[in-house]
């Protein structure tokens, strides 16, 4: 089912860590196979190596030393200010290569996005200031100084700096080793991966680091302590023999993934639904790396993805023994640890689909520290509401998005696409992508339920479907039904020839879609839509001109005329407000919905909606609305409110037939079908 977030961004810790990693992973994921060469190149030709050469050994070098940094200052600096970025980033990063004698991966993850972003800065200054003719000309200069001036910095300030900061990291590394207080790390390490926050560590600092003890020591114990497959291939053995139902079902499918896949996140959800089941994954790694650390195993290159092949093919000549031992040592600690927590536990885990999703949201929200408005979705008790979901018009792209894009959203994509596929709609497109990738291109975006968040902002015309398993969410199903429904012949389309805005009417359909918020009160997922009555919109909650100039004051003039209605009362009017602060209610095509929290939906009495015309428009985090629409809704009358809401604004005639409208019997005309 869709859901809506209570997150807030502006104060998320852990989001903020989530979106740095990500942002660190988009710069070395791009260029993992870039790693693997050299680390196939290392593993084989130098004198160490299966087939030592010492012609083709003279690649290593160049290799680590420019080729590296350079493509993750270009890739780098493209995230952030296109292929001009890209190319400003890798002409700094030359400096900063230049200005030390180890490999620059931290320079270059620095160098290349701070060099975009003031490239990206200045070109907004004379931005529609250049004469005509001159373009090019300014162009090509004001990059080429940007960049030269950098390269110097980079050379003459960020080398040394960076060399200082990695001598520094080696040496507490080494401090760490030589007291015996690595494998300790895994404290850190389990719990930050199932926070979704392994890409910070493991691309952040881990790979950079461990790429430069390798080129010294020709491996490093570094790239296995995140990627070691071990502690949660362990986990989900336990839940193959000691789980129940869902979750036992599950499991080893989720175990072949996992271990030879190599997607760690499919495990995830195992961990949530019993809290206590960390323990065994921590257990599992302090294990793996001891043994790493006695044996003096190593990796060449980084893992990625964290699959046991892709573990055994970066694995140093000498240390097949110690890294076999090593995974499984772990798997095996992380097995026992989860099967006597398993064993134990006086509640059956995962006995029912709905046991599994209430012990994994109890998870998410114990992680959050305050109540998730995502938990009556996950576990039912709002209704479901997406059996009956209205889109806007025909589902045609749909975007499995992840961390990184290329492990559990692939998997999820080709689960999906095989569903919708046998389901006949062989014209809908199924794709997978990093999150910091998206557009507002999609008609759904499917994440997983801590990175839900993280999708909204780039993707605000959606609906939203959050899911706690990769294999075989029962989300999966639900969005097959809503894809029969929106693209059955007959319904409500986005067609051309009314030159609809799929904006707006795609996320009013969300919402309709979510089943969240206080407009969706508590009904039976199987009962038939109760009637709307006729007077959810009378004549004297409809204003042509409102007073309002602020975000804020709007949602009170909106929320005081479902007060003044009698729909509602004045707790609701303020759950308006902390809606907004967690997800904004902006809609596109002018238009926003403010409503209130699931938390919210007892001070609700009847059904209402409030329109109000800003024909000069406020300012809406950013945007410019021109309407506002108050929502409250009892039952699943919300859905029939927000369908035509849709209808209304995916219509470009019928909206501007709203911003030029005289007279309140107008607007009730074109609303009309809410009172239908």
């Amino acid at each position: 089912m869709a859901t809506e977030t209570v997150a807030q961004p502006r104060t998320s810790l852990r989001v903020g860590v989530q979106k740095f990693g990500t942002f660190l992973s988009g710069m070395i994921m791009p260029n993992m196979g870039a790693f693997i060469a050299w680390g196939i190149i290392t593993a084989f030709f130098i004198p160490a190596g299966f087939t030592p050469n010492e012609q083709l050994a003279k690649l290593v070098g160049p290799m680590i030393t420019y080729l590296l940094p350079l493509l993750i200052g270009f890739t780098g600096g493209r995230m952030v200010h296109g292929v001009r970025g890209g190319v400003v980033g890798a002409v700094a990063t030359m400096g900063v290569i230049v200005g030390t004698n180890i490999p620059m991966f931290i320079g270059a993850m620095i160098m290349g996005p701070l060099t975009a972003w003031i490239m990206k800065k200045l070109d907004k200054v004379w931005e529609g200031r250049v004469k005509p003719g001159f373009e090019m000309l300014i162009d090509n200069f004001s990059a080429g100084i940007v960049s030269a001036a950098m390269a110097i910095v980079g050379m003459l300030v960020m080398g040394p700096v960076v060399t200082a900061f990695s001598d520094g990291a080696k040496t507490v590394v080494e401090g760490l080793v030589n007291n015996g207080l690595l494998p300790f790390t895994s404290i850190f390490i389990e719990p930050a991966k199932v926070l979704f926050l392994n890409n910070a560590v493991n691309h952040g600092i881990l790979t950079p680091l461990g790429t430069q003890q390798a080129l010294e020591n020709g491996k490093s114990v570094l790239f296995l302590l995140e990627a070691n497959p071990g502690p949660g291939v362990g986990i989900l053995l336990a839940y193959m023999f000691f789980g129940k139902g869902l979750a036992k079902a599950s499991a080893p499918g989720a175990a072949l993934i996992q271990f030879v896949g190599g997607i760690h996140e499919i495990y995830f959800p195992f961990v949530l639904m019993k809290p206590v089941i960390i323990l065994a994954a921590i257990g599992g790694g302090i294990t793996g790396i001891f043994t790493l650390v006695i044996t003096g195993a190593g990796l060449r290159s980084p893992a990625a993805p964290g699959s046991i092949i892709a573990v055994f093919a970066a694995t140093a000549s000498d240390s097949y023994f110690g890294v076999a031992l090593s995974v499984l040592l772990a798997a095996t600690v992380s097995f026992l640890i989860a099967s006597v927590i398993l064993k134990a536990s006086k509640t059956p885990v995962g006995n029912t689909e709905e046991d599994s999703l209430a012990a994994a949201t109890s998870q998410m929200e114990s992680l959050k520290g305050k109540k998730s408005s995502v938990s009556s979705t996950l576990t039912g008790a709002a209704g479901s509401g997406v059996g009956t979901a209205v889109l806007a018009g025909p589902v045609k792209n749909i975007v499995f998005a992840c961390d990184a894009g290329m492990g559990s959203s692939a998997m999820g994509a080709s689960v999906l696409r095989n569903k919708i596929k046998a389901a006949g709609f062989t014209d809908v497109k199924v794709t997978n992508s990093a999150i910091a990738n998206l557009s507002d291109t999609y008609d759904i975006v499917i994440t997983h339920q801590d990175l839900t968040e993280r999708a909204k902002p780039a993707t605000a015309s959606a609906a939203h479907f959050s899911v706690d398993n990769f294999m075989n969410s029962p989300r999966y199903d639900e969005i097959v039904e809503l894809v029969k429904e929106s693209n059955t012949e007959g319904t409500t389309g986005r067609t051309s020839d009314a030159g609809a805005p799929a904006g707006a009417g795609a996320a009013v359909a969300a919402a309709a879609a979510a089943g969240h918020g206080a407009h969706v009160a508590d009904a039976p997922v199987d009962a038939a839509p109760a009637p709307a009555p006729s007077d959810i919109l009378v004549p004297d909650s409809v204003i042509l001109n409102g007073r309002a100039t602020t975000r804020d004051a709007a949602i009170d003039e909106a929320g005081r005329l479902l007060l003044a209605r009698g729909a509602v009362d004045e707790a609701y009017i303020d759950a308006m407000h902390e809606r907004e602060e967690s997800v904004s209610t902006y809609m596109g095509s002018f238009l926003a919905i403010p409503h209130g929290t699931n938390a919210a939906k007892d001070h609700i009495m009847k059904s209402a909606v409030s329109v109000i015309r800003y024909p000069e428009g406020i300012d809406w985090n950013g945007k410019q609305v021109k309407f506002v629409v108050g929502v409250a809704g009892v039952n699943n009358e919300h859905l029939h409110i927000l369908s035509s809401i849709a209808k209304v604004f995916t219509n470009k005639a019928q909206v501007a037939q709203l911003e030029a409208a005289t007279s309140v019997d107008e607007v009730l005309a074109l609303f009309g079908k809410v009172n239908a």
